[in-house]
């Protein structure tokens, strides 16, 4: 992964950044700055995923005034860098794991989530078509009073039940992983989402099943566990 201070050192338009804090990223490297005197965040994508910087800024603009997305401030092509406002608040994977906050907070963190995807889905909606987030993780989210989706590079065409199934992926597999809370927060989250789109995603045992065993990619450490309860879903159902 490249480090933001590259950037810094290859363009002028950065030479007064200051980094304040560096994202985890998967593909492209993500840090909040302050940028003249404004606190920005910075995605700065491989040359290979210009394509997907792209879906980004399109798919932003599309609905960032009438959702709970990042605003696009600038489009730096020639590095290959979106300029977001920053959103200061709490990761909702740091709230979800976080043994302090009671139950009842949680519920009410994952209704939230629960809308933010009916709502981003129904605006996207075009007959029986949606677009999906596409990386729907916990991790993906803030919350501050309202909950901020993020990281729209892999969003797509698809169905809902993808996103349904990912998050509750996410939320059963982040650390500590397959409690009895993570799955009363799973289903809670499945159950919010169907209450408001009755019919729209189906049965999620065989989707949640294979979103859980993609997550060995990322966790190869727990292939065992992650192929037991991709398994166990998969045949005995997660409601």
């Amino acid at each position: 992964m490249r480090e933001i201070e590259l950037l810094f050192s290859k363009s002028k338009k950065y030479k007064n950044a200051v980094v304040q804090k560096k994202f985890k990223s998967k593909k492209n490297t993500v840090a909040f700055v302050i940028l003249g005197n404004k606190p920005r965040v910075l995605k700065w994508f491989i040359p290979g995923l210009k394509l997907n910087m792209q879906n980004e800024l399109e798919t932003l603009k599309k609905c960032e005034d009438q959702l709970q997305v990042p605003y696009v401030f600038e489009i730096d092509n020639s590095n290959n860098v979106l300029i977001l406002n920053y959103i200061i608040g709490d990761n909702a994977c740091d709230i979800i794991n976080d043994d302090s906050i009671n139950l009842s907070q949680k519920n009410k963190l994952i209704q939230l989530l629960a809308d933010w995807f009916l709502n981003f889905h129904n605006f996207f909606k075009n007959e029986n078509d949606f677009r999906i987030h596409g990386d729907a993780t916990l991790r993906n989210f803030i919350y501050n009073k309202k909950l901020w989706g993020v990281d729209f590079e892999e969003s797509r065409n698809g169905k809902p039940i993808e996103d349904i199934a990912e998050m509750c992926s996410s939320i059963l597999t982040t650390d500590p992983m397959f409690t009895q809370e993570k799955f009363k927060l799973s289903r809670k989250f499945v159950e919010s989402y169907i209450d408001e789109a009755p019919g729209r995603i189906g049965n999620i045992n065989e989707e949640l099943s294979y979103s859980i065993l993609k997550k060995i990619q990322w966790r190869p450490d727990q292939e065992e566990i992650l192929r037991k309860y991709s398994k166990k879903i998969k045949l005995k159902g997660f409601f």
